[in-house]
């Protein structure tokens, strides 16, 4: 499975406004949810919070990847946000996150959600790539970005 698998170009957006981590995980959540009920968007909410409860899911470097797994979903499903201000998320190099690429996946996915992570943190491992994220002017050129990283790196799937 490849990360644009995941994705869809309405849940790639650039300068995204949140008051503070909490909010983001809810925002987050709707998006990943992608129109299901309510019960689907909170257990998603829910096992967001679960996973950062364990420790925070911000890599540095001003990333953050949440992640978690839903009984109720059938497939992969990831969002990437662009935040207009950061915002604190724990990171273990104390900077604020202004990346935040968020994945939930079904309860059976054990490796294929340890591959996605793994391809993530080689994403976002690229300073470079970072700057190109954070200077694309709106959500068409991050979805464009993601998707060239995604074509220049086949093997990450």
């Amino acid at each position: 499975m490849h990360l644009l698998d995941l994705l869809s170009p309405a849940r790639v957006k650039a300068n995204v406004t949140t008051s503070g981590k909490k909010r983001l995980l809810e925002q987050l959540a709707a998006l990943l949810a992608n129109g299901a009920d309510g019960e689907s968007e909170r257990g998603i909410y829910d096992g967001l919070c679960g996973r950062e409860r364990l420790g925070s899911t911000g890599l540095g470097h001003g990333v953050a990847i949440p992640h978690g797994r839903s009984a109720r979903l059938a497939s992969a499903t990831g969002t990437f946000l662009r935040l207009a201000e950061p915002v604190d998320f724990n990171a273990p190099d104390g900077q604020p996150v202004d990346l935040v690429f968020a994945l939930v996946v079904p309860e059976h996915f054990a490796t294929q959600h340890l591959m996605l992570l793994a391809n993530l943190a080689e994403m976002f491992g690229d300073g470079d790539f970072r700057q190109r994220l954070r200077q694309a002017p709106d959500s068409a050129a991050l979805y464009a970005l993601l998707s060239e990283w995604q074509a220049a790196h086949p093997a990450a799937a």
